[in-house]
């Protein structure tokens, strides 16, 4: 078996393009992570063209902006909530939508589709699937392999010491899902995108509404992930509140016991599923990802 980085050789899945005999009906709409974009060749738009061909669907891959640039950088410096908005506008005008897709969300394109899903419930979006998402956010920036030793340790330093300021929270899109344990109180009143999604505030009825809307919503969580601090987050797990050493699992948390998103509901029906793959950060073999979500599609 051979390893595929997504985020460098998606090629490898289109130079062996063979058919299935998969009944895939509803077009599928992907969502890139940081340091990605839409659609180049070697990445997911080379993961584009394979589901296409495979699966003999529709696949939009959304873009933000109007240029490739602007897609790159949104990933970084574009506030998750304006991303969130244009996308929704995005999919209400894709006619090719218009009978529903399902949705899949690579790293954090993986909380950003999630974000989708309770705020615009239209057109509807039927199963869900996150690779290496940060359900939870991160407590740590331990790689950035799209960018240089410098600017990455620049970005840890200022999500270290400045998460929570306004400036920071409207300037850097990583740090409207930074999550510090140690202060759970200020990331509740600071964080500007992912303590609104979890209801973590004010509880949203129409968040918990629009989720339960999903007929599965699946989680793939990558055993050896390197990127994602701390791993369990892929799985909406976190660490314990007041350290940043013990984790507890979704069941434990708080957002669950509470019901802040109606997760109880949902795993009573069945319709969580949690995933794992082997490897760091979205790597992952053609077979694995055939065997394993393809079912989804």
């Amino acid at each position: 078996m051979y390893l595929i980085n997504l985020s460098v050789l998606i090629a490898v899945l289109v130079c062996k393009v063979v058919g299935t005999n998969s009944t895939a009906s509803l077009p599928i709409v992907l969502w890139h992570g940081m340091g990605d974009t839409c659609c180049f060749p070697f990445s997911l738009g080379g993961f584009k063209t394979f589901l296409e061909s495979d699966l003999g669907v529709y696949v939009k891959s959304i873009e933000i902006g109007n240029s490739i640039v602007t897609d790159y950088k949104s990933g970084y410096l574009i506030h998750p909530n304006t991303q969130v908005d244009e996308v929704c506008q995005q999919l209400s005008n894709d006619v090719q939508l218009v009978n529903g897709y399902n949705a899949i969300g690579f790293s954090q394109g993986g909380q950003f589709l999630r974000a989708v899903a309770q705020r615009c419930p239209t057109p509807r979006m039927n199963n869900l699937i996150t690779l290496g998402g940060q359900h939870q956010g991160v407590f740590g920036l331990p790689d950035c392999p799209s960018l240089s030793s410098k600017t990455c340790e620049y970005f840890r330093q200022m999500l270290n010491y400045a998460a929570y300021a306004r400036w920071l929270q409207d300037y850097l899109v990583q740090a409207t899902y930074w999550h510090d344990p140690l202060n759970e109180l200020v990331y509740k009143e600071s964080s500007t995108f992912l303590a609104d999604i979890n209801n973590e505030r004010i509880v949203n009825q129409t968040y918990i509404d629009n989720l339960q809307k999903l007929n599965r919503f699946v989680m793939v969580k990558f055993t050896k992930d390197k990127i994602v601090q701390p791993i369990e987050s892929q799985w909406f797990g976190y660490y314990k509140p007041g350290q940043d050493k013990e984790i507890e699992k979704l069941e434990e948390s708080e957002l669950f016991l509470k019901n802040r998103l109606g997760l109880q509901e949902m795993h009573k029906l069945n319709k969580l599923v949690f995933l794992e793959c082997e490897g760091n950060h979205l790597h992952f073999t053609k077979d694995w990802f055939k065997k394993n979500v393809y079912p989804y599609l």
